[in-house]
């Protein structure tokens, strides 16, 4: 199990307010830029993220029912801020990797002890939109 829903609520509430606003300049973190599944509102989620051949690969510390998963599934994407970059991401995929392969190797520990084995892969989006 990864970290408690009750966690993430207290950071939804406090802490996410900081790290949405250094998330963007920092390495193996970002902010997801997604629509709600219901309301279409915008939201932004910090994340821990890292790049892959084709995209980029999110661990899911809170699981992959997180709503905001749920929101980038539903919609096919997200656009994605990670080192002063803004990226369109598409084609979101669910994957579970107890490994971590995909994860730069001293991160690999860190997310080993929180437990977490869940990973959203996205491919950049080349269709020019």
């Amino acid at each position: 199990m990864p970290i408690p829903r009750a966690i993430a609520r207290l950071n939804r509430v406090g802490l996410n307010r900081i790290i949405k606003r250094i998330a963007p300049r920092l390495p193996a973190f970002g902010v997801v830029i997604h629509q709600g599944r219901r309301t279409g509102r915008s939201y932004r989620t910090p994340v821990n993220v890292f790049a892959t051949a084709d995209g980029y690969l999110v661990a899911l510390t809170y699981g992959k029912d997180s709503d905001w998963v749920k929101n980038v599934l539903s919609a096919g994407g997200c656009e994605l801020i990670t080192r002063g970059r803004r990226v369109r991401l598409v084609s979101p995929r669910l994957r579970h990797d107890v490994a971590r392969r995909g994860v730069p190797a001293p991160v690999r520990p860190i997310l080993r002890l929180l437990r977490v084995a869940d990973f959203l892969q996205l491919s950049l989006d080349t269709s020019g939109r």
